[in-house]
């Protein structure tokens, strides 16, 4: 995350960024490294103490401003919210980090309420964030929207039933957004990441007796590893694998690279038209 400030960055993406689940991990280093490419970032997140040292730390660092908008994204009213708190602001860059599953445990042994939480954390809330800021940037004819999802979306799972099908859904959403508004200078990415050593995957596992709090997770893609490989894909194709292990797993399930399949989807059905 050493990247300087780039003016052809911030002219594409800039002047504003607004990243969703920015308090630690994948989404504060998705933060910090658009601010230090020289475009200034709206922060959301729960936490708001955690969320206002993120975004003390991005100020002092980098420069550049850093507004933290405290906000379940999981309520009703999450997007009315969000709008009205950048309504002043010219959004330029869409990243979608949140949507963790800290809950993991057969279907029934969860609250459906639990997995409808999710269902509007991680499917409506970034659908409607994409709709309103999606707009904007089609018309100007710049921008870019990044949303993660995750390898359980390759195949249904045991006891992560509803955030595999979440997660499905962010990863086919992101793809069939890039076929349409690849040719109105809006850049989308899907990026699906692996096990990552993040705080939060730290505090799971501390929490089932796994591992200690600060202990690394083996085998893990760092945080850094994954914020670098989302940069380096952005504008060149619907989906980033970010990191070696999801890399991996998706050549065994996928022979054909989900690019190759999304561009070969968006030719077929421009021949129906």
């Amino acid at each position: 995350m050493n990247a300087s400030a780039t003016p052809a960055f911030r002219e594409k993406y800039g002047p504003w960024a607004l990243v969703a689940g920015a308090s630690d991990g994948v989404g504060a280093a998705f933060a910090e490294t658009i601010a230090r490419h020289g475009v200034d970032v709206v922060l959301l997140a729960r936490r708001e103490e955690v969320l206002r040292q993120v975004a003390e730390g991005i100020r002092s660092r980098t420069g550049r401003r850093a507004r933290a908008v405290t906000i379940d994204l999981s309520t009703a009213d999450a997007v009315d919210s969000i709008v009205d708190a950048t309504a002043d602001l010219d959004i330029g860059l869409l990243v979608y980090c949140a949507g963790s599953d800290a809950d993991y445990k057969p279907f029934l042994e969860n609250s459906i309420a639990a997995a409808a939480a999710m269902l509007q954390r991680n499917c409506l809330v970034p659908m409607q964030l994409a709709h309103h800021y999606g707009r904007a940037m089609a018309e100007r004819g710049r921008g870019g929207i990044m949303v993660l999802s995750s390898g359980a979306a390759f195949v249904g799972a045991p006891n992560m039933v509803a955030y595999g099908a979440t997660k499905a859904f962010d990863m086919i959403f992101t793809e069939a957004l890039w076929c349409e508004w690849r040719d109105v200078g809006v850049d989308v990415l899907g990026v699906v990441l692996g096990e990552t050593d993040t705080p939060a995957l730290r505090r799971i596992r501390a929490a089932r007796g796994i591992a200690g709090p600060d202990e690394p997770v083996p085998g893990a893609a760092g945080v850094d590893e994954v914020v670098t490989a989302a940069f380096a894909a952005l504008g060149k194709g619907p989906t980033c694998m970010a990191g070696k292990q999801i890399r991996r797993g998706a050549r065994l399930i996928y022979p054909i690279p989900r690019g190759a399949l999304v561009r070969a989807m968006a030719w077929a059905s421009r021949r129906r038209l």
